[in-house]
């Protein structure tokens, strides 16, 4: 099936077009703005396309026993002190989202209910992402796909017919899917990167890849297989507090990720078999004299 590329702000993506690539910041800022920033900077450094953040409403998200269950962390001794704390609000978005439109980048978030899309429509992102773990949520999936805009689905912990189902409820249009490994970090037999090809065989649409693996080839590699987008976790260092911090790139991988990719895309070319001008000298030089064309 054809894949017709999304447009999400300037960029295009699609077969044939640059891949993608997002930078998640998602909880890793710890609830420090300032840390956001450095991370945002971070991103743009590498050549990064996107950074995205994620955004809950945590008493609708999360249960009153769930928020009350013992979890010891830097911001108290129970789950909700948690979960409370890693979440920005209207100010501290106002500040990313000026941070971002200085920097020259775009931001999005992964929305976990319908409060927190209304709250990010608010800042015009260009786009949606839903998180692998809101991929069955059809009502979630109604909602954002009621703001008009391009939608992300991540589809980790998914079986084929759960993915048939989201993508009946969302439709094709303005849609990207990524295939996904929801373990923190992946171990590397279980990233399964042939998928990429069978989802995008199977859906039509373009398909690209979230990785939370702990190395850089992998994710290379799904470019390769096709990948049109690609999502990884940024962290200032991945021996910082925080359950996603081990399965995140740091400055210097992000930087040679980004990089890794844009040398595959130039290398692929277009299949089509040829002499190079590049290779005649070497043809004089090296052919043996006589031997038949």
């Amino acid at each position: 099936m054809a894949q017709p590329p999304v447009t999400i702000g300037a960029k295009r993506i699609g077969a044939g077009e640059p891949a993608y690539v997002i930078a998640e910041i998602g909880i890793n800022h710890n609830g420090d703005l300032e840390l956001a920033k450095r991370l945002i900077s971070v991103a743009v450094a590498a050549g990064c396309d996107a950074v995205k953040f994620q955004k809950r409403t945590v008493e609708v998200v999360y249960t009153a026993e769930e928020l009350a269950k013992p979890r010891e962390s830097p911001f108290g001794a129970t789950n909700g002190d948690l979960k409370r704390a890693l979440e920005f609000g209207w100010d501290e978005y106002r500040e990313i989202d000026t941070y971002c439109r200085m920097s020259g980048i775009a931001w999005f978030a992964s929305c976990w209910d319908e409060a927190s899309v209304d709250f990010v429509d608010r800042f015009e992102v260009p786009c949606y992402k839903i998180a692998s773990a809101s991929l069955t949520d059809d009502r979630l999936l109604r909602h954002t796909r009621s703001k008009g805009k391009p939608i992300i689905l991540s589809t980790g912990m998914s079986t084929i017919a759960e993915i048939d189902r989201a993508v009946e409820v969302l439709g094709r249009r303005d849609l990207v899917l990524m295939h996904a490994c929801s373990t923190y970090p992946s171990p590397y037999e279980e990233l399964n990167l042939r998928a990429i090809v069978t989802l995008a065989e199977r859906f039509g649409v373009p398909v690209g890849y979230s990785g939370h693996e702990t190395g850089i080839p992998s994710t290379v590699a799904a470019v390769v297989l096709g990948a049109t987008c690609v999502e990884r976790h940024i962290t200032m260092d991945r021996a910082m507090w925080g359950s996603d911090q081990a399965a995140s790139l740091e400055p210097n991988g992000m930087s040679r990720l980004v990089r890794d990719i844009r040398l595959i895309e130039r290398s692929l070319g277009d299949g089509v078999k040829r002499v190079y001008e590049s290779e005649v000298p070497v043809m004089r030089k090296l052919r043996r004299v006589g031997a038949a064309a």
